[in-house]
């Protein structure tokens, strides 16, 4: 695995023998917009709307590149090998005291291949912000999300609700951690 920065914002690009994970540009709008759209990546989500409004998906990529984000998000692009130039999304959302919560979505053709654990792991492994510890949480009407944690060495630590934009109800979570380090 490879990882380079970019110099604009020091997000880095982590290569993967499958894809790369890089961070968002202004041509990926329509890949993502197209993918968010569907309401069971939507409604997986704690953030997509659902339906998606116009503007969102744009407004989203670029505060993706603000210098005074909160959260880093990378595309799962796959064009070095043939695939997609968005396969899905992953993201670190910066929490105090040296943490971060990573969260992801794959687009549905990419469902069961192992296109999210690759990512997790290549995202663990690269520990771009330094985090000491690194928290998940996923619905609880969706294992595979869940599995894919485990997989990836997080540790189940309970049970709690979030609200889910695109469900416009609160929802059970699991939540996970895992300490780098």
């Amino acid at each position: 695995m490879n990882v380079e920065t970019t110099s604009e914002f020091e997000h880095p690009v982590v290569q993967t023998e499958r894809f790369s994970l890089r961070p968002l540009q202004a041509s990926d709008v329509g890949l993502i917009e197209h993918y968010a759209s569907d309401k069971r990546v939507a409604a997986m989500t704690t953030t997509i709307p659902h339906p998606l409004p116009p503007g969102a998906t744009k407004a989203f990529v670029e505060r993706s590149l603000s210098p005074t984000r909160e959260e880093d998000v990378w595309a799962i692009d796959g064009t070095a090998t043939g695939g997609s130039e968005v396969m899905g999304l992953i993201s670190l959302q910066r929490l105090d005291r040296n943490q971060s919560e990573i969260g992801y979505w794959v687009a549905p053709p990419f469902w069961n291949t192992g296109l999210a654990s690759e990512a997790v792991e290549a995202l663990l492994s690269t520990n771009p912000l330094n985090n000491e510890t690194m928290f998940a949480s996923v619905f609880q009407d969706n294992p595979a999300s869940a599995r894919v944690l485990t997989h990836c060495g997080f540790e189940y630590i309970g049970d709690a609700e979030s609200f889910s934009v695109a469900r416009n109800t609160t929802v059970k979570t699991w939540t996970y951690l895992k300490r780098m380090g």
